[in-house]
């Protein structure tokens, strides 16, 4: 019995940076999840806010705008954002695509020896409304 004295302080010792460890990569993990969600619906913005233009040069200028506003009002410290706008079939009932590639700064979480910037893509299709007139 006296040779276990102080065993339970060592134990912990040994565990508590095992355990910070991984708390670090479970937030590290959601973080990255939620930037990826996010990368994701400021293509489907761009996607909803190109399909409803009256022209095609209309429609990417407001893909650009809607993905820039839905970036940062999600927060994202997103470096060199690259929005392309596909809008080869843009017309009543065809498709206009959205794609998004985004660098996300995860410098906040720290401590872990995983890169601090990740590469994000996301790219969504939208139908061009049917019942509006365009302008080609």
């Amino acid at each position: 019995m006296r040779n276990e004295r102080g065993s339970a302080a060592i134990e912990m010792t040994l565990l508590t940076p095992v355990l910070l460890i991984l708390l670090l990569l479970v937030v590290a993990g959601g973080r990255i999840t939620n930037a990826r969600a996010d990368v994701d619906a400021a293509a489907r913005d761009g996607a909803r806010s190109a399909s409803v233009a009256r022209s095609s040069a209309e429609a990417r200028s407001s893909a650009e705008d809607a993905v820039s506003f839905s970036l940062q009002s999600q927060g994202i410290a997103c470096i060199n954002p690259r929005v392309a706008v596909d809008t080869g079939e843009f017309r009543p009932g065809g498709n206009v695509t959205v794609n998004v590639d985004c660098d996300v700064d995860l410098s906040d979480v720290t401590l872990l020896p995983i890169p601090s910037v990740r590469s994000l893509d996301a790219h969504y299709s939208e139908v061009v409304d049917t019942y509006r007139e365009t302008a080609s």
